[in-house]
């Protein structure tokens, strides 16, 4: 009798053997459940136990639960820092450069400065500086013109020299350039891209065949609220007998020392002109008393 209740409880328990294959790949939630009750259920068994030991492996199937889309939301946080504008700003140290032109016979023009091209629109101001290392020099040397042009990636500015044997004097007589960077924002601005401007009457740089010319600063008006600002200059053109070696410099009208001599010239006049208004004076004044006879 034993013997045959241990055979019917062997034949009431089916093996882990039979279960079928897909519930091992089922990826419900309760399928986990449901084998989790089974073996809490089992007889204390040491074959029960060996069952319920390789039913472990279906919680390997939680994993499932990592597919949440938090993760790919994170691109486009990225993108969105990514995606920010980023806007240039001109360079803001005012550098002084050094230029030269050569021709067949050798050095023709030697120019040692620092610029900015200053535009006024609408009560604003905006300035842009040359920086050298960013500067390339292009133009050429005649028997008495020379062409000075200093490009940068945003334009150009030009010198155009003149020499003028009959009054012994090299000057600029024009001046132009081409600006391309945005100076003025806003929309009250009422110029336009790019800053072109001319000026064919002048007389810059001015000093005698053989010398230099030299400024601490001046500023060439090019009309239309756009302005070249030179600063630190010495520039020489024709003439030159050493690289880098200027002749006599001519400083520019502001640099040059006061001059009293006419000042006190003009006094000495003056002074003369009173004394002899007061001797004549005196003399009138003998000459009346002369003519009458006191009572």
């Amino acid at each position: 009798a034993l013997a045959s209740a241990q055979e019917d409880t062997k034949r009431s328990k089916p093996s882990a053997t039979v279960f079928p294959p897909f519930e091992f790949g089922t990826t419900s939630n309760t399928a986990t459940t449901t084998t989790s009750t089974t073996t809490t259920t089992a007889l204390p068994t040491t074959e029960s136990q060996n069952n319920t030991s390789t039913a472990a492996p279906t919680t390997t199937l939680t994993p499932t639960t990592t597919a949440s889309n938090s993760t790919t939301a994170d691109p486009t946080t990225a993108n969105t820092t990514t995606a920010a504008p980023t806007t240039p700003t001109p360079p803001a140290n005012l550098t002084v450069g050094n230029y030269t032109l050569k021709s067949e016979k050798g050095l023709c023009l030697m120019a040692q400065l620092a610029l900015q091209i200053r535009v006024e629109d609408t009560g604003k101001t905006g300035v842009f500086i040359v920086q050298p290392v960013q500067t390339h020099v292009k133009g050429g040397c005649e028997k008495s013109t020379a062409n000075l042009t200093l490009t940068f990636k945003e334009g150009f500015i030009t010198f155009m020299f003149n020499k003028n044997t009959t009054q012994n004097a090299v000057y600029v007589d024009t001046v132009s350039f081409s600006l391309s960077y945005p100076l003025i924002s806003g929309d009250n601005g009422k110029m336009s891209l790019p800053y072109v401007a001319k000026n064919g009457s002048l007389d810059l740089f001015l000093a005698k065949v053989g010398h230099s010319y030299s400024c601490k600063s001046e500023s060439v008006f090019m009309g239309k609220g756009l302005y070249l600002d030179i600063t630190q200059d010495r520039i020489q053109a024709f003439n030159i007998t050493k690289e880098w070696d200027f002749g006599t410099s001519d400083p520019c009208p502001a640099d040059r020392p006061a001059d009293y001599r006419v000042a006190i010239a003009v006094g000495i006049v003056l002074l003369i002109l009173i004394i002899i208004v007061v001797v004549a004076y005196l003399l009138s004044r003998r000459k009346r008393s002369d003519g009458y006879q006191s009572l």
